[in-house]
């Protein structure tokens, strides 16, 4: 007798123990899809902000183009869909809507800012990188931290990031333009291409886009110096 009651008390406390956990499993899970539900809505919201921006900047003036103009925006949406794609929870569906919408916004400013500095007489530095999403690419995920690195760094930098394999057709006519190989990662900066990795440093010595950028942001800082011991 003594025997079952032990029995049916472990076997009581082992099924609260597991009922428990299946809830608060259950509960954390609906939080994760949650979170990332509420990701896949900012994101949405954020795309279609820019996209009303396009129509407004095509009647801007020169005086109204300024450093890291639209880019900063489009990068908040990169960083919100590069943590959507690790989310195991996120619909696959609605991330490759989110994605597409993400890349032809890219293609849009790309477009709009070669216009407005053409017509503007503005020298703009523009990086198209290619990176790969259907195999392990550890130079990609570097790459993208240097890029990120490179934008912090100098403002003026405009950083257009694609999935080279995802089936859009801008993308396609963007590789068959710059002829871009698929030896990822990919560079196409103002133009010429680099493949494989680089370091910010190596950036900065062999591009020559990027040590014009370099050699301004030294004469502002040597000339702010100046301007800072004058006063």
């Amino acid at each position: 007798m003594i025997d079952s009651k032990k029995y049916i008390v472990a076997l009581t406390i082992t099924a609260v123990i597991f009922g428990t956990a299946i809830f608060l499993s259950n509960t954390i899970g609906q939080k994760k899809l949650e979170d990332v539900r509420a990701i896949e809505n900012r994101v949405a919201l954020d795309i279609l902000s820019s996209e009303t921006q396009f129509a407004l900047l095509e009647e801007t003036s020169c005086r109204d183009i300024g450093p890291g103009f639209l880019s900063k925006e489009l990068g908040s949406i990169g960083e919100k869909l590069t943590y959507a794609e690790n989310q195991t929870e996120f619909n696959a569906g609605d991330l490759e809507y989110l994605k597409r919408s993400y890349f032809l916004l890219e293609i849009k400013d790309y477009l709009l800012m070669k216009r407005l500095t053409e017509k503007c007489g503005i020298k703009p530095t523009f990086i198209l990188y290619f990176y790969s999403t259907q195999e392990t690419c550890e130079d990609c995920q570097k790459t993208g931290y240097v890029l990120t690195a490179l934008r912090d760094k100098y403002p003026d930098l405009r950083v257009y990031s694609f999935d080279y394999h995802f089936d859009v057709g801008a993308i396609k006519t963007l590789v068959s333009i710059y002829k871009v190989k698929s030896d990822l990662p990919a560079l196409i900066i103002n133009g010429l291409a680099y493949y494989g990795f680089h370091s910010v440093e190596d950036l900065e010595k062999t591009v020559p886009a990027i040590k014009e950028l370099a050699r301004r942001a030294k004469a502002l800082e040597k000339s702010a110096t100046s301007t800072s011991t004058i006063d």
